[in-house]
């Protein structure tokens, strides 16, 4: 298994130069996806359909913001909810034994719901495979976010400060942080699926490798 490190620095400013490129349409998707969010069942497909485009930036392609909507993001609602509900049990048992253990399991499953719709495998080998793509970067990934989460928290305090508008601008402040961020999940996404992808080719060889075994001791001898 590759153990390459994700590079934090590289992941930022990437996914900084992105979201600053394609910033509008990555915009209006983050605000049709927040007015949109509060209306059941379409806030699943639009959900998933925030899932596509980060795989989509990953891959470096320009975000269409209305495909939040398209009704193919319905069609794997079953696998959707339940590895959403593994993943739910499982990072409950891990909180049973403090917060550390849920913290971790939680990153390593953070890419699972990317790797259930891109690589359309089933929800199990889904968190199997984000658990052993993050193998040996996880504080990388939670510093990536810590550093994220800690700018826009800086931001939104600075511009808090100003009277009568602080409060506005800090809502404001927060959805564009969040079109930016996206941009990063979809960087970040980019290095673990070409780790996921060695690891299944990894995998599909070793299985070739038994099963040719196998059918080389079935043959008679003569």
């Amino acid at each position: 298994m590759t153990t390459e490190k994700l590079d934090i620095r590289k992941t930022i400013t990437e996914g900084i130069g992105y979201g600053l490129k394609n910033f509008f349409p990555l915009l209006l998707m983050v605000v049709l996806y927040l007015v949109t969010f509060w209306i059941p069942y379409l806030n699943v497909g639009t959900t998933i359909g925030v899932c596509k485009a980060i795989i989509g930036i990953g891959r470096g392609e320009v975000v269409n913001p209305v495909s939040i909507f398209d009704k193919d993001n319905f069609k794997n609602l079953g696998g959707f909810f339940l590895l959403l509900g593994l993943v739910t049990i499982g990072t409950t048992a891990a909180a049973a034994f403090l917060f550390f253990p849920a913290l971790v399991i939680g990153i390593a499953w953070s890419f699972a719901i990317y790797f259930l719709i891109d690589k359309k495998v089933s929800p199990l080998k889904a968190l199997g495979l984000s658990y052993d793509a993050t193998y040996g970067n996880k504080w990388r990934i939670f510093f990536v976010g810590l550093i994220c989460g800690v700018a826009v928290c800086i931001i939104c305090a600075i511009l808090g400060a100003i009277p009568k508008v602080g409060v506005l601008l800090m809502v404001l402040a927060v959805v564009l942080s969040y079109a930016v961020i996206v941009a990063v999940d979809g960087v970040m996404y980019d290095f673990f699926s070409k780790k996921a992808d060695a690891i299944m080719e990894e995998r599909s060889a070793a299985c070739s490798g038994k099963n040719e075994e196998v059918v080389d001791e079935a043959e008679p001898k003569i």
